[in-house]
């Protein structure tokens, strides 16, 4: 009986796994739209548009699909990493370069330490930790440095 239950629900589980399916290069905005729905953000980024599927202010990942002038997808990433984290340029990049980068922060934040303002962004340090990494600006709005430590929200929710 078990078996037969299986076999009855394969089909729909195929069909909720297609409808998943990462979107690929050379695929039109409007596929990409219809595929992942309504973008939580976009930006103008030179002659492309970037598309941002934030998870929200808990969640992890954040994927920015690249359109081309050509109306179609030349990549799409998940953004909320520890590699992508690290290309981050202190003194160099400022706050449309770290948006255009990871899309809107988990919380925006102001510390006494810091002259001037701190994006907070939530994510999953090497696949395991719940970790939040600070990203600190002047006042002009220039990165200061990056700060990385565990996500204070996953420690409150463990009784730490």
């Amino acid at each position: 009986m078990r078996n037969l239950a299986f076999i009855a629900t394969l089909p729909l589980a195929l069909a909720a796994c297609a409808s998943f399916q990462t979107p690929q290069p050379g695929e039109t905005a409007e596929a990409v739209e219809s595929r992942l729905g309504r973008p939580t953000a976009t930006y103008p980024d030179g002659a492309d548009t970037l598309l941002e599927y934030a998870t929200g202010p808990s969640g992890q990942l954040t994927f920015m699909a690249r359109i081309g002038p050509d109306g179609r997808l030349k990549s799409y990433e998940q953004v909320l990493t520890a590699e992508k984290f690290a290309t981050i340029k202190p003194r160099k990049d400022n706050k449309e370069t770290v948006l255009h980068t990871f899309g809107r922060p988990s919380e925006r934040l102001r510390f006494a330490s810091v002259d001037g303002d701190v994006w907070a962004y939530r994510y999953k340090e090497q696949l395991a930790w719940d970790s939040m990494m600070y990203v600190e600006f002047d006042r002009s709005g220039v990165v200061q440095a990056l700060v990385n430590g565990p996500d204070p929200e996953h420690m409150e929710r463990r009784g730490r």
